[in-house]
C-alpha cells in the first residue's frame, strides 16, 4: 500500500466527499432555519450577549467581526450553497488548492456558528462533523490520488466513535452488561421514530441479541478496520449496516448518517471499480498533508487518554476548533420516559376549570395519538432539548423562561418551532408546563385506542405564568 497516492481508495473518496457535503448541507439548512429563535438578536440565548461574555480563544468565530441575523442567514445560507455545490462536484472541476479552500470555507463557516451556538449546539455530532470535515480539507480532488495518511486518519476518527461508545456502555449502566439496556431504550431515547414503538415491542430475547450485537460491533470491529483488505472493507460494512439499524429505530439528527460516511473511506474501491490512473500528488500539498497528519497525531493523545480512564467522559471537545475529540453515547439509559407538556390560556385568573390548550412540538411525544414522526438527519433543536429538560430542570435553566416569554409575546420566529399553535389569533395571558410520565402503549391497548402513547401527570414544571 502507498501512503500517498493509492488509486484503489478512488471511489471510497469520491463517494466520501459527496456525502459529507450533504451532511453539511443538512446541518447549514437546521442552522438557516432554527436559529432566529435560539440565538439570534431578539432569541432565547442571543449571540451577541454570549460573545460580551466569553473571549476570542474560548470562541473563535467569524461572529466577532460583526453580528446581525442577517449576516448570520448569510453566513447559513452559503454554507447551503457551498454545500450542494460540492454534492454535485464541483471541487473536482477546478484546481487542486481552489477545491481545498472550498472545503476550508466550509469548515470555517461551520465552526463560526457551532462556537456561538451554546446549548443548542452542545451535542457530540457537532465535533464530529467538524473533525471529519477539517480532514477533508486535505484529501484533495480528482486532480490528484487520494492522501492514503488521510483516509487513515479519517478510520481513525471511525474508531474513536465507535469503540469510545462501546467502552462508556461498559463502564457505565449495569443494563449494558446485563444485555437488558435494549427492553428501555425505544421507549426513552430522546426522539422516537415511526418505528421506535415496534423496535421497542420486539421480544426481550430480540433485544438482549441487539444489546450484544452492539457490543461486537463498537468493541471489536473498529480494531479491524486497520487490518488488510479486504478485512477493512467487512469491518466497515458490519458498521453501516448496524447505524442504518439505529437510523430506522430512531431520530440522531445526522450522527448515524455521518457515522456511515467515516466508514466510506475504509471500503477498498478497486472491489467494485477500477479507478483512473492519477498523478502524483504535487509536493507542497503532500508535505502540507503530512505536516497536517502529524499535528493531528499529536493532539490524539488526549482522546486516547479519555479511552484508557476509568472517568472516561462521553463527547468531549479539548480545544475550539474542535480539531480532535473524544465521543461516546448512551452510557447511561433511562428506565421511564418522561415529557414537559406546555399549556396556555387566555384567561387571566387561573381555577380549578381553567381550560389550558396544549403547544405541539414537531419531533418530541406529546399527542399520545401522534406516531412519532422520522425527522434525522434533519436536527430539532428545541425538540431535543425539551427532553434535556425533562430529565433535569438544570437543563433548562438557561433557556427555558426565555421560550415561555416568548410564547407570551407570540413571537412568529419561536412558533415557527413548533407544530401547533394553539393559540393563532392572540397570544395566551399565562403559559404553564407540566411534567408527565410517557410509556408507549400495548399492543391490546394501541388496538383499542388508536393512541402509541399513555401519558399520567406528575407535578408542574413550570407553574403559570404571565408577562410582565
Amino acid at each position: 500500500m502507498e501512503w500517498f497516492g493509492d488509486d484503489a481508495y478512488w471511489l471510497s473518496r469520491l463517494v466520501f466527499q459527496r456525502a459529507l457535503a450533504a451532511v453539511y448541507l443538512v446541518a447549514f439548512l437546521s442552522a438557516a432555519l432554527q436559529f432566529r429563535a435560539l440565538i439570534g438578536e431578539r432569541g432565547m440565548l442571543p449571540v451577541p450577549a454570549f460573545l460580551r461574555r466569553v473571549p476570542v480563544r474560548e470562541a473563535p468565530t467569524l461572529f466577532r467581526l460583526h453580528y446581525s441575523d442577517r449576516f448570520f442567514a448569510l453566513v447559513a445560507w452559503t454554507g447551503v450553497l457551498l454545500s450542494a455545490a460540492l454534492v454535485a462536484g464541483a471541487a473536482d472541476d477546478i484546481p487542486l488548492g481552489a477545491a481545498m479552500a472550498c472545503w476550508a470555507v466550509l469548515w470555517a463557516l461551520y465552526l463560526s456558528i457551532v462556537n456561538v451556538g451554546q446549548t443548542w449546539y452542545g451535542f457530540g455530532w457537532e465535533s464530529l462533523l467538524l473533525e471529519t470535515g477539517f480532514l477533508a480539507v486535505w484529501l484533495g480532488n480528482e486532480r490528484t490520488a487520494p492522501p492514503v495518511v488521510v483516509l487513515w486518519l479519517l478510520r481513525w476518527v471511525l474508531f474513536r466513535v465507535e469503540f469510545g461508545a462501546g467502552l462508556i456502555k461498559l463502564r457505565g449502566d449495569l443494563c449494558w452488561r446485563e444485555l437488558t439496556c435494549l427492553y428501555y431504550h425505544h421507549e426513552t431515547q430522546p426522539m422516537p421514530g415511526p418505528l421506535s414503538w415496534f423496535f421497542h415491542h420486539l421480544p426481550k430475547p430480540a433485544h438482549r441479541v441487539e444489546a450484544a450485537a452492539n457490543h461486537v460491533v463498537q468493541l471489536v470491529v473498529p480494531v479491524l478496520l486497520f487490518t488488510p483488505q479486504p478485512v477493512a472493507s467487512v469491518a466497515a460494512g458490519l458498521i453501516v449496516a448496524t447505524q442504518m439499524w439505529l437510523v430506522l429505530s430512531g431520530n440522531f439528527a445526522w450522527l448515524n448518517w455521518l457515522t456511515i460516511v467515516l466508514a466510506l473511506p475504509a471500503v477498498d474501491g478497486s472491489l467494485i471499480a477500477d479507478g483512473p490512473e492519477l498523478p502524483d500528488a504535487p509536493l507542497w500539498y503532500a508535505v502540507l498533508v503530512l505536516t497536517v497528519a502529524a499535528g493531528l497525531l499529536a493532539l490524539s493523545y488526549r482522546p486516547v487518554r479519555n479511552l484508557l480512564s476509568r472517568r472516561q467522559a462521553m463527547n468531549r471537545s479539548y480545544d475550539s476548533l474542535h480539531l480532535v475529540n473524544s465521543y461516546g453515547a448512551f452510557g447511561t439509559v433511562g428506565r421511564v420516559r418522561y415529557e414537559i407538556v406546555v399549556e396556555g390560556t387566555d384567561e387571566r385568573v387561573a381555577h380549578e376549570g381553567t381550560v389550558w390548550r396544549e403547544y405541539g412540538f414537531k419531533g418530541k411525544p406529546g399527542d399520545v395519538r401522534r406516531l412519532p414522526r422520522q425527522f434525522a438527519p434533519y436536527h430539532l433543536r428545541l425538540d431535543w432539548m425539551m427532553w434535556f429538560a425533562a430529565l433535569s430542570p438544570a437543563y433548562a435553566r438557561s433557556w427555558f423562561l426565555p421560550f415561555v416569554e416568548r410564547l407570551l409575546d407570540g413571537d412568529r420566529d419561536t412558533l415557527r418551532l413548533l407544530a401547533h399553535n394553539p393559540f393563532p389569533d392572540a397570544p395566551p395571558v399565562q403559559v404553564r408546563a407540566r411534567l408527565y410520565h410517557y410509556r408507549f402503549t400495548t399492543w391490546q391497548e394501541w388496538r383499542r385506542t388508536g393512541a402509541w402513547w399513555h401519558r399520567t401527570a406528575i407535578r408542574d414544571f413550570l407553574g403559570p405564568t404571565r408577562l410582565r
